[in-house]
């Protein structure tokens, strides 16, 4: 029984509306760069909604999501109610302070700075001031998380923490420190600038500060459709987890490999010393180990449902997959993206590959196929799973559920594809117009206007969503039970102490980070020859 169900939906329903008009925004921003559209006359207009899009899609949106499932992974594990459900409403509400307050000065065209901030330009003030405040509500998220697990290790001493929230509160100390990168960023270095205090900024160190944030982020948006991958799939689709161990060994490889890697984003930076950019590429190289864990760990456990069901022979099983349930096809497409995205990984964290892809649409195609193929399709399985619990009405359609996953895996494939490709051409990213009548770009145009083409596509899919969710709303009554989670093959009866905490990994997780940051951003910061005119953006 989940009794915080009014905080959860509250979450959920915040976050996808909001992922509604970031989608918006997406789909214009693809459709007014591409050869479909005349130019627009204004390029800010592009810079501000792009601004607004990152911000919501990397910030807003996943932190909610994480925050609203985590509070639903806490109660029905634990079986506990939730404690300090006021404080869980005061982060919610601060989310929701900070994210008016940073949109504000971004739809006046005062903080058209992306959501990497892209110093030396600085926005208004609100602007980071509200990314701070959404910061901060999140923080409020992760001490309750430790505070439930404290209380309920205190009343079942030397039991096993239940994966999945073992899985969650790894998920929420890797938030708290991946913050902290871009928490410096802004208390030390943007914020004074953008309140006057200071006139030049040091915008190689601002772009350290970020690196420790900018990929790590990418693995805190990963937590939850890995959970769902670990403890709601086997369960969904009839089946048994492989293995509980597994599971546990993929989180805190996440915890542990996930931080230090950032500096791979600026192997084009001059800041930084080849030596640290090597170290970071190796790391990266590392945190293909948990997704290469997971991907055997969840094929296996799709397999054992699938002989649960009479699957028979060495392939024959996949035709017994259920792949009319919605959780089964979106888990296949999850992980077919997956597969795609982490493949283009591999080209970005090669220092000699990345020079030809570098800031190219291949970045741009590539983390929307993570993030916006992989990770969101799962966002979208946890709503379907979670929302008869959270409404105690059912969802209706699954015909119109495995409908919409379709459009979205169609519609992100077009999308990204083609971005794959002009990137390789040298199509730069983030650039507002392009005159597809030269000759040097007309061999572009067609893959660009397929790719607004799948953004189209992908607006159908992601409003069909919203209007499955809002008709679950109101639906039938039918009150499902219990919220469980999946069982694994062998339940464990006992797990050691270093797969049943994070004191170890938190500290090994601390202790890369400082290792692979410290010395760059100590050189940066003792040099008083390094800052430049800070650039103001909109009228002041």
């Amino acid at each position: 029984m989940l009794h915080s169900r009014k905080l959860i939906l509250a979450h959920f329903w915040l976050a996808f509306i909001a992922f509604g008009a970031a989608l918006l925004l997406g789909a214009w921003q693809m459709f007014v760069r591409s050869p479909l559209s005349g130019w627009i006359s204004n390029p800010e207009w592009y810079y501000r909604s792009l601004t607004a899009h990152g911000t919501v899609m990397g910030y807003v949106f996943p932190t909610l999501v994480a925050m609203g499932f985590g509070y639903a992974i806490t109660e029905s594990s634990l079986k506990q109610n939730l404690i300090g459900r006021r404080w869980a409403w005061a982060g919610f509400l601060l989310i929701l302070m900070g994210s008016v307050v940073a949109m504000v000065p971004v739809s006046m065209g005062l903080a058209s700075v992306l959501y990497t901030f892209y110093p030396p330009m600085i926005g208004n003030p609100l602007y980071y001031i509200g990314v701070v405040l959404v910061v901060v509500g999140s923080w409020i998220w992760v001490g309750l998380m430790s505070i439930n697990l404290r209380i309920w290790k205190k009343a079942h001493p030397g039991e096993a923490v239940p994966l999945a929230m073992f899985a969650n509160v790894a998920g929420s100390y890797l938030w708290a420190w991946t913050a902290v990168g871009a928490a410096l960023e802004l208390l030390l270095q943007i914020i004074p600038v953008s309140l006057g205090l200071k006139s030049t900024i040091d915008a190689g160190l601002a772009r350290v500060f970020f690196s420790w944030t900018l990929h790590a982020i990418v693995y805190f948006w990963l937590m939850p459709t890995y959970i769902a991958y670990y403890t709601i799939v086997p369960r969904a689709i009839g089946g048994r987890l492989y293995s509980d161990t597994m599971g546990r060994i993929s989180f805190i490889l996440f915890l542990v490999v996930a931080m230090p890697i950032g500096i791979h984003h600026a192997f084009a930076d001059p800041q930084v010393g080849a030596g640290f950019k090597f170290i970071h590429s190796a790391f990266t190289a590392l945190v293909a180990l948990p997704t290469l864990l997971t991907v055997f760990t969840i094929c296996a456990s799709v397999e054992i449902a699938a002989r649960l069901r009479g699957g028979r022979g060495p392939f024959g099983w996949v035709t017994a997959l259920p792949w009319k349930n919605p959780i089964m096809l979106a888990v296949a497409f999850s992980f077919v993206m997956l597969g795609f995205g982490g493949a283009g990984g591999l080209i970005n964290m090669s220092y000699q590959l990345d020079t030809t892809i570098h800031n190219t649409q291949w970045i741009t195609g590539h983390f929307h196929l993570i993030f916006g193929g992989a990770i969101v399709i799962m966002y979208f399985a946890i709503a379907y799973d979670l929302w008869p619990h959270l409404t105690g009405r059912s969802l209706g359609s699954e015909w119109l559920m495995r409908t919409q996953l379709w459009l979205w895996f169609i519609g992100m494939i077009i999308t990204t594809f083609p971005w794959h490709y002009v990137g390789i051409l040298g199509m730069p990213r983030r650039m507002a117009f392009f005159d597809y009548t030269s000759p040097a770009l007309q061999p572009e145009a067609l893959s660009v206007a397929i790719s607004a083409f799948g953004g189209f596509i992908l607006v159908i899919s992601g409003f069909l969503f919203l209007a499955i969710l809002y008709r679950g709303q109101f639906g039938e009554r039918n009150e499902p039970g219990s919220y469980s989670f999946a069982q694994a093959l062998h339940m464990p009866q006992k797990v050691p102490a270093a797969l049943n905490g994070y004191a170890l990994w938190v500290a090994l997780m601390i202790g890369l980070t400082v290792t692979n940051y410290g010395y760059p951003i100590l050189q940066l910061a003792l040099r008083n020859d390094t800052s430049v005119p800070a650039v103001y953006v909109g009228v002041q």
